[in-house]
């Protein structure tokens, strides 16, 4: 039995349909869900996850769980790359972009964000696909060369931040413009006058919702 199959075998015994009905509920009915909970499938994947962590990152598990029906087995799939982040390189750009443009719902994007972000951190030379990314026609990946640095603080590169999110100015899309505004005040935990003057400097062509956002944890 496929590493993958284990893992969907232990969550189908743990299955709920009730849960599952307000899970799927929640993703607008975009996805079927087995009804487990985050907490629950994390318990259930640990074993299994203590056994592969040692292991070279095996691709194989990953894309099996992406081809499920289960909206669950690809969160499977999000929290194994994080937690073998440090074993990606460039060279995993292309899987992980199909990823993001298959069964693609903010759910996934925002766990791969994390995944993109730790590459990047480790590579920086990554940041010319980034940009790339965030004139690219799929929404997904200009949300994710905007929010990909969500985590990192000190370690942020303004300038990229900076040059996505100008990127997708004028953009309609309610997911990129959300994307915006949750960069902008993440960052400004770490960096609160760079936003303020960032915001302040591109007011006019930012929509009001990224505005909102970024501003709302600052004085």
């Amino acid at each position: 039995m496929s590493k993958a199959q284990q893992v969907l075998t232990l969550l189908q015994n743990a299955a709920n349909p009730d849960k599952a009905v307000e899970m799927a509920a929640y993703m607008k009915n975009r996805f079927d869900f087995l009804g487990i909970p985050m907490p629950l499938r994390r318990k259930l994947c640990k074993p299994l996850f203590k056994e592969m962590k040692p292991q070279a990152l095996d691709w194989d598990f990953v894309e099996s769980c992406w081809e499920s029906p289960y909206r669950e087995m690809q969160y499977v799939a999000t929290d194994y790359l994080n937690m073998l982040v440090e074993q990606l390189t460039p060279q995993d750009l292309s899987r992980i972009e199909l990823l993001i443009t298959r069964k693609s719902w903010w759910d996934t994007i925002d766990a791969l964000d994390k995944v993109i972000g730790g590459i990047f951190l480790n590579f920086p030379e990554i940041r010319s696909q980034l940009i790339h990314w965030s004139q690219h026609d799929n929404i997904w990946l200009r949300r994710v060369a905007i929010d990909c640095q969500l985590s990192l603080k000190q370690q942020t590169d303004k300038a990229l931040l900076s040059e996505v999110i100008q990127n997708n100015f004028g953009q309609p899309e309610f997911f990129i413009n959300k994307a915006i505004g949750w960069a902008l005040r993440e960052y400004g935990k770490t960096n609160p006058d760079w936003v303020k003057n960032f915001v302040q400097q591109y007011r006019e062509m930012m929509a009001p919702l990224s505005v909102r956002e970024a501003l709302k944890r600052l004085k």
